[in-house]
């Protein structure tokens, strides 16, 4: 997309290599802070309320809030965080994944101030993450509970499923939220999604023009107008002795006036 293009190339210069290891890295020690200190965590989420005080740093520190504070959930958590990143980064390059990053932040941080006495969280960010990587490799296997395979993309549309019923019932705060954060996933796919449609409208209209040339009648009485689809049970033949070679039915093919030019 052009924007997009314009966009790497205003900020090519303030790329941020392996931004993935940072966001984990933060993530890991507020983890580890917070066992030993409950209280830290208070101190770094996210309350547009708290920020207009004058507590800014929370527009930052709010990044690395844990996803989960169960370690061995936390540790496959971040695993994935780490493998879906760096592939979106290897596969856009740096500028443009972290353009994909900064989109989102943005969004749902503009958001969040809609309402400042309500926590935002970044869960939703790293929903962003997870659906541009299942779209660029909708087959990817994870295993889950290590013994059953499910690709990745079936996973996506359980994600969409989910925020589509939040949507529906969640306030209004939580929708806006849903929506900033796949605002970067939408931003940078919408093309796909457009050409996706497209070609699966051709297909189907194509497939529709293939399956009524299958149940089109290849022959039909000139007379009665009865067909080998509507009579299976009929024979048909082609009078040579008519002009333009017409088709009867076994019942009137010997039993007709020649046609003559």
């Amino acid at each position: 997309m052009a924007f997009l293009e314009t966009l790497e190339k205003r900020f090519r210069k303030y790329g941020i290599p392996n931004v993935t290891l940072y966001l984990i890295a933060g993530q890991g020690i507020m983890f580890m802070m917070g066992q030993a200190n409950p209280q830290m965590l208070e101190r770094i989420y996210l309350k547009p309320a708290l920020v207009l005080q004058g507590e800014v740093w929370r527009l930052i520190t709010f990044l690395f809030m844990p996803p989960t504070f169960h370690p061995i959930f936390l540790f496959f958590a971040l695993y994935l965080f780490y493998l879906m990143g760096t592939a979106l980064e290897n596969y856009w390059g740096t500028i443009r994944y972290n353009l994909f990053l900064l989109i989102g932040y943005v969004a749902t941080v503009a958001v969040s101030f809609l309402q400042p006495y309500s926590i935002a969280s970044p869960a939703f960010l790293a929903g962003s993450i997870f659906l541009a990587f299942a779209t660029l490799n909708p087959n990817f296997e994870l295993m889950i509970f290590f013994i059953l395979p499910v690709k990745i993309k079936w996973l996506a549309l359980l994600t969409w499923i989910g925020y589509f019923w939040t949507m529906i019932v969640g306030d209004w705060l939580t929708r806006l939220l849903i929506l900033a954060s796949v605002a970067n996933y939408l931003i940078f796919f919408s093309r796909d999604i457009w050409l996706r449609m497209r070609s699966g409208r051709w297909r189907m209209e194509r497939q529709a023009k293939e399956f009524s040339r299958k149940n089109d009648a290849v022959h039909r009485c000139v007379i009665c107008g009865a067909t080998d689809k509507d009579h299976p049970e009929l024979t048909f033949r082609y009078c040579t002795k008519c002009a333009g070679t017409p088709c009867y039915c076994q019942e009137h093919l010997k039993n007709h006036d020649h046609l003559s030019a």
